[in-house]
């Protein structure tokens, strides 16, 4: 065959030879499919055995690992009843204190007792005190102990619980045009409606998105609901300090708070839950902590100050018509403008001075305070 810059020759055994090869490839798929239907064949014909081995591995391994577990970090075997015991010492918050040891702290452990008689507890105290943390651990502890896994606690007796449930947090469901309030009030509804005196509830500053009132009645009616129709276990953590009022009401209901230390004009979070309830919320305190101006925390005061002295709408009226105190605040805020000799010695720059010159300056500077 001529081509335009060659010329191409061919034999009968090299025509034969490619015939060959084009099959090749043909027959080895053939042979590939055929050895995997056998193989499949073989598996099939085991599928019982080695399905049964599997989950044995698999068991052995969750439990090795829950031991593992236990061994490592001090967790516990629970015990659980049929009954709606629930009986935590020394519980704890696994992912939090794993995280407080990679910075040398350790976590402080809470005891939990929501068994009949005192199934609903009502949390309050301040922001950044553990409120959260702590509602959070006892759902976990439910969690751990009915996978069959050992808790972070010294001791757990817990009854079966039926069905968890959290109402913890803050979020908006822009999609749906849903708000944050309303996505609260819709999973609150769905735990009012779906709970049952079996079940584990935690609820956390139910009614805060709403205006103050509204948000404290919301709080009421769902703490009485739990209280009197529902009759679960439930920890209702909350700022609405007017709530533990309803523990002379409602004979299940114990009031417990986070344990606050005031020193030096600071406050110290101790993070330990004891009987009682919150006789401040802090607020302004965590406020300074989070880096706020000290104009808006001092004016910030003087406000509570004047709520806290008489009717709120009374007092809401005169703050408002007395703003112009607020640029008071903020004069008292401004830093002082510092010392003469301060300011001369910041325009220095000692990288530049001779011996001499330095000394020259030192003379000068002493004259000057004389």
């Amino acid at each position: 065959q001529t081509l335009a810059s060659a010329v191409r020759f061919t034999t009968p055994e090299l025509a034969e030879l490619e015939a060959k090869l084009s099959k090749a490839d043909d027959q080895a798929l053939a042979v590939e499919l055929e050895l995997f239907d056998k193989l499949s064949q073989m598996i099939l014909e085991q599928a019982e055995k080695i399905t049964t081995a599997a989950r044995a591995i698999a068991a052995l391994d969750v439990a090795g690992s829950f031991a593992e577990l236990a061994r490592l970090y001090d967790y516990r075997r629970p015990d659980l009843c049929e009954n709606t015991t629930f009986d935590i010492k020394g519980g704890r918050h696994p992912v939090v204190e794993r995280a407080l040891k990679q910075v040398d702290e350790q976590f402080i452990a809470n005891d939990a007792s929501l068994s009949p008689g005192e199934n609903l507890r009502l949390l309050t105290g301040p922001n950044m005190a553990g409120k959260s943390t702590y509602l959070r651990q006892n759902a976990l502890i439910v969690l751990l102990a009915q996978m069959g896994g050992y808790v972070p606690a010294q001791s757990a007796t817990i009854g079966i619980v039926d069905k968890l449930f959290s109402r913890v947090g803050a979020a908006d469901d822009l999609a749906r045009g849903r708000s944050t309030f309303m996505v609260e009030m819709i999973e609150t509804a769905t735990i009012l409606n779906q709970a049952t005196d079996k079940s584990f509830v935690i609820l956390d500053e139910i009614g805060r998105g709403t205006a103050t009132f509204d948000g404290l009645s919301i709080a009421w009616g769902v703490l009485e609901y739990l209280h009197d129709v529902v009759k679960c276990r439930a920890v209702f953590a909350t700022h609405y300090h007017e709530l533990t009022s309803l523990a002379a009401k409602l004979e299940n209901l114990n009031c417990y708070t986070m344990r606050v230390k005031e020193w030096q004009d600071s406050i110290v979070f101790l993070h330990e839950v004891i009987a009682g309830q919150a006789d401040r919320s802090y607020g302004i305190h965590v406020a300074e902590l989070a880096g706020l101006p000290k104009a808006v925390t001092a004016r910030a005061n003087q406000v509570l100050k004047a709520l806290e002295e008489g009717e709120q709408g009374a007092a809401t009226t005169k703050l408002a018509e007395d703003l112009p105190l607020f640029q008071t605040t903020l004069e008292e805020a401004k830093p002082a403008r510092p010392h003469p000799l301060v300011e001369k010695m910041n325009k220095i720059n000692p990288d530049t001075l001779t011996p001499r010159q330095a000394l020259e300056i030192l003379y000068d500077l002493k004259a000057q305070e004389e």
